[in-house]
């Protein structure tokens, strides 16, 4: 007998660990994880049909079944045909079950499948022991119900199940299996795992990218919104960074690969996202522990009922009926169930919104934090310097391109985030550089250069005091803004004032904490002005400024000190140690580097949104644990009672076949209530 159904035959895995595993194990092949997991429901369904078509007989042969319908269709040997039809729906039907049972005893880990697969056996072994002489009634039609809902309840779970992963599979899915290799003059179409760092391949519009690397040749507009959340589609220029999967616009680009396959940013989230799900937090803990005491408690009710329906005077046939509907009713199949699924569902949704959960306790306690500390530049800043004001001062140049031109001349070699800043001012006024010659950095003051006949500098307002050089009188500074001054032949020309513009978004991020009961808090290193400015654009509690990276550990220290529950975000490189003390570390920002080993929750986008949906989505996921953890434990407290038949003598019995299809529901009703789980805009 061939099968496929070994997630629940499995040695050395619990039943409800059979359904975290199932839950893993169809992302352990990332190629074959949809197909393996197809196999096994299409196994269940057909099982299911064999099953429910030996059933229809197998009631019409059964005495209790005839006298409900009044139907006299018995025939010698009848008994035997009965036992035989039972025997085929006990071994084909059941093996999924007896299998897990041998399984979890072999481990010494009884659980779900022990109940099921003892239930089936005893309900089995006594009706058969009645065709071959002991005195009692058969209940073979109570067994071959019992399997065939028990194998139904499984089918639907299984596709519940793989409805909850399908969103990783989506990922996996978004590399291409193709990719266009340019060799010279020459394009060739070859595999993506063949792909290798430094090849140069070509994306053609409306295709995905195969590779992670940097644009060479092109301009265009990806959509990266399965990668990281960002639904508004991303400009990509020459030099700039795409990632694996995100798929092109209407421009054709040219891509020198920096990672390929296993290395992708795109592997390595699905491989982030499997480890969480692999990874049990506190509450998965709990669940399985009660999922283990609830296996115990049942076998122990299903023998107590079985003893004192007996110790009453019923017959060997009802007491065992009553041991086998409590055995089913309290498998503890929607409790081993309430965590895993919930925790698929949430890990693959946060991977398609820019969360990547690499530790899922620290998700799951987002629900506890009372105060954020925020890095300010690059996440409630833009993180990069823009040109806020030019004023001229004096007759020393024409007007304010050329104080820009000037400027960008002198800082066209420099990275320094000043020198960016004007350098993107002359670009957006399409201005050309003169060139610049004799180029002297004054240290720590500024840079100077000849352009045409003029000496110029582009220096701080502390040169301008140390050489005793007048200040404007048009001179003042913003709280946020830096200031250079340019000097043409010793005259001060005028001034460029740039600001890390705060994100737009950042205010009604603090707004929405503040609602929710959470402090924000910034820590900078830069001056207190620009910082005390910026917490009071944004209406922040608290701001610590001129703090180097090896402080922030201290401060972080401090303010948990104070009983506080501190999340803090921060880039996850020199802000490792703080990312580490705090009790939940977020790195923002870390684009297609996502090895933040310090952070428990990486977000790829530095949108300060996403630690706000983060915090929610936390929220919203252990609700969604509790409720199912609730659902699955308080159906077993309703229903165990009724199954052991304490309302017997008010005319309320359930049957195995009843008990089954309870125990079924609540399943299903916690794979739906998982399902419902959203991220929040």
């Amino acid at each position: 007998m061939e099968h496929k159904h070994d997630q629940h035959g499995m040695p050395g895995v619990t039943g409800h660990q059979h359904e975290h595993y199932k839950l893993n194990s169809t992302y352990q092949q990332m190629g074959h994880a949809g197909h393996n997991h197809d196999a096994m429901i299409a196994d269940f369904r057909k099982r299911f049909y064999v099953v429910l078509v030996l059933t229809v007989p197998i009631l019409l042969l059964s005495d209790m079944i005839r006298q409900w319908l009044h139907l006299n269709i018995g025939f010698p040997g009848s008994q035997h045909v009965l036992f035989a039809l039972s025997s085929v729906v006990f071994v084909y039907g059941g093996w999924p079950f007896l299998t897990g049972w041998f399984g979890e005893i072999k481990t010494k880990n009884p659980g779900m499948m022990t109940l099921i697969g003892f239930a089936i056996t005893v309900a089995y072994g006594y009706s058969a022991a009645t065709v071959f002489g002991l005195k009692g009634m058969d209940f073979f039609w109570e067994l071959a119900t019992l399997i065939l809902i028990m194998l139904l309840g499984h089918w639907i779970e299984m596709k519940s199940v793989s409805g909850a992963s399908r969103e990783l599979e989506l990922l996996v899915q978004l590399m291409p299996s193709d990719a266009h290799l340019v060799h010279g003059d020459h394009i060739m179409d070859v595999k993506t795992d063949t792909l290798k760092e430094n090849d140069l391949i070509l994306i053609k519009p409306g295709e995905k990218i195969a590779a992670d690397g940097i644009v060479e040749v092109g301009d265009s507009y990806l959509n990266e919104s399965m990668l990281t959340g960002e639904s508004a589609p991303v400009q990509k220029a020459k030099g700039q960074k795409v990632i694996a999967g995100s798929v092109n616009g209407n421009g054709s680009l040219k891509v020198r690969v920096t990672h390929s396959g296993k290395d992708s940013y795109l592997f390595k989230v699905i491989d982030l996202v499997r480890s969480a799900q692999e990874a049990k937090s506190s509450t998965q803990l709990l669940a399985d522990k009660a999922a283990r005491w609830l296996t115990v408690i049942a076998l122990l009710a299903g023998v107590v009922t079985f003893i004192i329906w007996i110790s009453l005077g019923r017959d060997l046939a009802f007491a065992m009926e009553r041991m086998v509907t409590v055995i089913v009713i309290c498998c503890p199949h929607a409790l081993g169930l309430a965590v895993p699924l919930v925790v698929a569902k949430s890990t693959s949704l946060s991977a398609q919104h820019g969360l990547l959960i690499k530790n899922r306790t620290a998700f799951e306690n987002a629900r506890k934090i009372t105060a954020i500390v925020f890095d300010k530049t690059g996440t409630l800043t833009k993180g990069k310097f823009e040109v806020s004001r030019v004023v001229i001062t004096g007759e020393a140049v024409s007007g304010e391109d050329e104080l820009i031109r000037m400027a960008g001349a002198l800082e066209a070699n420099s990275e320094h985030p000043i020198a960016t800043g004007i350098i993107a001012e002359a670009k957006k006024r399409n201005l050309n550089l003169p060139v610049a010659d004799s180029f002297k950095a004054i240290t720590g003051k500024g840079v100077e250069a000849v352009i045409g006949q003029k000496r110029v500098k582009v220096v701080s307002p502390a040169y301008l005091k140390e050489n005793n050089l007048q200040f404007p009188p048009e001179y003042h500074q913003a709280g946020n803004e830096t200031i250079v001054f340019v000097i043409s032949d010793d005259r001060v020309a005028g001034f460029i004032a740039l600001a890390d513009a705060v994100r737009p978004e950042s205010a009604e991020v603090i707004k929405t904490l503040h609602e929710n009961n959470i402090k924000s808090i910034l820590l900078t290193g830069d001056n207190k002005i620009i910082a005390e400015s910026v917490c009071s654009q944004l209406k922040m509690d608290a701001f610590f400024a001129e703090v180097l990276p090896h402080q922030k550990l201290q401060k972080i220290k401090d303010l948990q000190q104070e009983g506080g529950f501190i999340a803090m975000t921060g880039d996850g490189v020199n802000d490792a140690p703080a990312l580490a003390q705090a009790d939940i570390g977020i790195a923002v920002g870390s684009g297609s580097d996502i090895a933040a080993e310090t952070a428990g929750i990486v977000l790829v986008n530095s949108n300060p949104k996403d630690v706000v949906n983060l915090i929610l989505f936390g929220k919203a996921t252990y609700r969604k644990m509790i409720q199912n953890l609730a659902w699955a434990t308080g159906y077993n407290v309703f229903t165990l009672p009724l199954a052991a038949g304490v309302l017997y003598n008010q005319g309320v019995l359930l049957s195995p076949a009843i008990g089954a299809v309870l125990m079924t529901v609540s399943t299903v009703v916690v794979a739906i209530n998982a399902g419902l789980l959203k991220v929040s805009a």
